[in-house]
């Protein structure tokens, strides 16, 4: 565990170990939630298809394009669950394929329409 108070910055860096200086590190979807074996119920996100969804999340500039660079500030779900768990999906493409998800950002899903 990792303690911090409420509303401290926390800063992450991911790293994509490989040989292959030809790939690209995305940061699509940071969840966290309050259960570490259920990130579907009770949950927050903080970037979901490449869109911030956190106002406290803040990207960081790195030099290298298989390290991405974030922070957010610590907060808490309720006082009966004092925990928060983090889960991330990234993405790693090929560098300058413009058409992978790496660099097409954020991705607004629109809402299907019902019709009867």
């Amino acid at each position: 565990p990792y303690y911090v108070d409420i509303n401290q910055n926390l800063f992450l860096e991911a790293y994509l170990h490989s040989s292959d200086p030809n790939l690209v590190l995305f940061l699509d979807t940071c969840v966290a939630s309050p259960n570490p074996h259920n990130f579907t119920t009770v949950t927050y996100d903080i970037i979901r298809n490449g869109c911030v969804r956190d106002s406290t999340y803040t990207t960081y500039y790195s030099p290298y394009r298989h390290v991405v660079r974030f922070r957010f500030s610590a907060f808490q779900f309720v006082r009966n669950h004092p925990s928060v768990y983090l889960q991330c999906e990234l993405v790693v493409c090929r560098a300058n394929d413009y058409s992978s998800r790496c660099y097409q950002g954020c991705i607004s899903r629109s809402k299907r329409q019902a019709s009867f």
